[in-house]
């Protein structure tokens, strides 16, 4: 496969998520060169053109309509977030052919924002910035982070704004708390992390015990890995079912923990007991910003 080559199927899809795709290609024309059938190591721009055109038919074929979109995707950015929350769905938004996303930060300019732990990610734009009219709004969570975030009018005004006009207003983990603090869950059902799930009814909110929970154009997310499950159901959503399974498969998203539990419920009673009493003030410190 020539560098051209490479460059036009690029071209055409516009998106990363073909770039499995053409190292298999480059794999099995290589291996064909070995057995003796050099194959068309130079093809023309026709010739290009017409395997370009091949694979775009292929891929319609099979993934159906939703192949294509055009959605602005908004996903916030603010000092000592919870990097998981962001990445993983990051993930799947970034391979939907045509979609942009925007890493939307809180702060002045788009420098490095640090995670709680220490991963910084480079946003893309600022809130003034930031395209006004989404097709998803999106908020990761996290714990200090978070609290700071719902004590700011500016970026509780600027999510109210954007989530007025978003076809899909979203969240991960305790990325829900700030929806909540905007007033965009009143009435609604919706989960977070479960240290602090319960405490979206002090804001009007109806909380559910799910990893993924829907309420009209509202999907919210549990905790932190749960992102990953809120993310395929969103895709398929965007792009149907067909699409979203193509992004589980490339992704290789089959779970299988070596330690299974993951909720309170499946959790040793020792160990629950320690992580629910190390969690509460942090409960308290959320339900708090609902009075204020």
């Amino acid at each position: 496969m020539t560098t051209n080559r490479r460059t036009i199927l690029q071209g055409i899809t516009g998106a990363a998520v073909l770039a499995p795709y053409l190292a298999l290609e480059q794999a099995m024309a290589a291996q064909a060169t070995t057995a003796g059938n050099p194959g068309p190591a130079n093809p023309s721009p026709a010739e290009q053109k017409a395997m370009a055109d091949q694979h775009m038919e292929t891929m319609s074929r099979v993934l159906g309509p939703g192949l294509w979109g055009q959605e602005q995707i908004a996903m916030l950015v603010y000092p000592k977030f919870t990097a998981l929350d962001l990445v993983g769905p990051h993930y799947f938004f970034a391979c939907l052919f045509g979609a942009k996303v925007h890493l939307v930060t809180t702060e002045k300019d788009p420098s490095p924002v640090m995670s709680d732990l220490g991963l910084a990610i480079s946003p893309t734009v600022t809130m003034a910035d930031a395209p006004k009219d989404l097709d998803v709004l999106f908020m990761p969570g996290g714990t200090e982070g978070t609290l700071g975030v719902m004590k700011r009018a500016d970026t509780i005004a600027w999510v109210q704004d954007r989530a007025s006009r978003a076809k899909h207003v979203t969240s991960v983990c305790t990325g829900s708390m700030i929806l909540a603090k905007a007033g965009l869950l009143k009435g609604k059902r919706a989960t977070s992390h479960w240290a602090v799930r319960d405490t979206l009814e002090a804001f009007g909110a109806i909380p559910v015990d799910q990893r993924v929970v829907k309420d009209g154009n509202v999907l919210t997310g549990a905790g932190v890995t749960a992102g990953m499950d809120f993310a395929i159901a969103l895709t398929e959503q965007l792009r149907g079912r067909t699409y979203a399974e193509a992004l589980v498969l490339q992704g290789e998203y089959a779970p299988d923990p070596a330690i299974k539990g993951g909720t309170l419920a499946t959790t040793s009673p020792p160990v629950a007991t320690l992580m629910h009493d190390m969690f509460a003030p942090l409960a308290g410190q959320f339900g708090a910003l609902a009075k204020s």
